[in-house]
């Protein structure tokens, strides 16, 4: 099969290694994005255009689709348009130009997650597994029939980050195997349930702000999503946006008003959480580092000196 692959970063160079050593393809053309200086495209940045040219194949970069490009991908004649973390949308006589169609993959466990930073929600949202989808492209995004599906468990103090590294290790096996399955001839995909569908937006830096009514193991999961190299969940203090980079659930039960600074516990302090907390029976959030705006980190212990004030939302 001739195979042109759309791609970025990491998830893109895994795609083509993935395609590179497939005895079933034959890869004519790579579309890939220009390098960015953006935060996030600085993260697991493998170049897919590098690793292409490397191999002799043909790197187009590209922002988004145009008229020149659809010109070129006829020219081209694929029988398979693989994608992965293409950024931008595909239209329809790109999608549906090759004769197999257009295998997307996805790191989520579809149709949870579709859309836009799904390792990040579902850590929030302690989802017990996290994983990689590989299905056919249609007209609704991250919606097609499924090929195939790879999990990984979350553990108890896993990170963004180290979720990311674990999907990004099921991308070659899952696409070579779909590959072996489509130069079967198989067309038998599962549809996806799209009662169980859910659809999330990309994150901003409001995304990252502390609600101090949130349960204190929704905020530990919160700070474990947002850990380096990733923005980081950030809280207020005395007018200063001041970084969470580590914390955890506290040992003990501790009332009161959410975003109190309240007690010391073994190598952080606790901040009273929970829309509930005035009734005593909750945990509390055990800060244990954070870095101020000029990047100096502290200890919890060694940031907050005395006990009392609050930890707020806004300045």
């Amino acid at each position: 099969m001739r195979v042109v692959m759309f791609g970025y970063q990491t998830w893109g160079h895994r795609t083509l290694r993935a395609l590179l050593d497939s005895e079933h393809v034959e890869v004519a053309m790579v579309v890939t994005h220009p390098k960015s200086e953006h935060a996030y495209e600085r993260i697991l940045a493998d170049s897919v255009e590098d690793l292409a040219v490397d191999n002799g194949v043909e790197a187009v970069l590209a922002h988004r689709p145009d008229a020149e490009l659809v010109e070129k991908l006829r020219a081209v004649e694929p029988d398979l348009i693989v994608a992965n973390n293409w950024r931008t949308w595909l239209p329809p006589e790109i999608y549906n130009l090759p004769t197999h169609g257009t295998l997307n993959v996805h790191d989520s466990l579809l149709p949870a997650y579709a859309g836009f930073s799904p390792i990040i929600w579902a850590l929030i949202n302690g989802e017990p597994e996290v994983g990689v989808t590989a299905h056919m492209m249609n007209e609704e995004l991250d919606a097609g029939p499924i090929v195939g599906q790879k999990s990984v468990a979350v553990g108890p103090r896993d990170t963004a980050i180290d979720l990311v590294h674990a999907t990004v290790d099921l991308i070659e096996p899952l696409v070579s195997e779909a590959l072996e399955f489509i130069a079967a001839g198989r067309t038998d995909w599962t549809p996806q349930d799209r009662s169980k569908a859910s659809f999330f937006h990309k994150r901003s830096l409001e995304d990252s702000r502390i609600d101090w009514t949130w349960p204190a193991e929704d905020l530990d999961r919160l700070v474990r999503a947002l850990a380096d190299p990733y923005p980081n969940a950030y809280t207020f203090h005395k007018g200063e946006r001041i970084r969470i980079i580590e914390a955890s659930v506290s040992d003990g039960t501790y009332g009161g008003t959410p975003g109190r600074i309240f007690y010391p516990e073994g190598k952080g302090v606790v901040i009273v959480a929970g829309a509930d907390a005035r009734f005593g029976r909750n945990r509390g959030l055990r800060i244990e580092r954070v870095r101020t705006e000029d990047g100096t980190e502290y200890a919890g212990t060694e940031y907050f000196t005395t006990m009392g004030g609050y930890l707020t939302s806004h300045p």
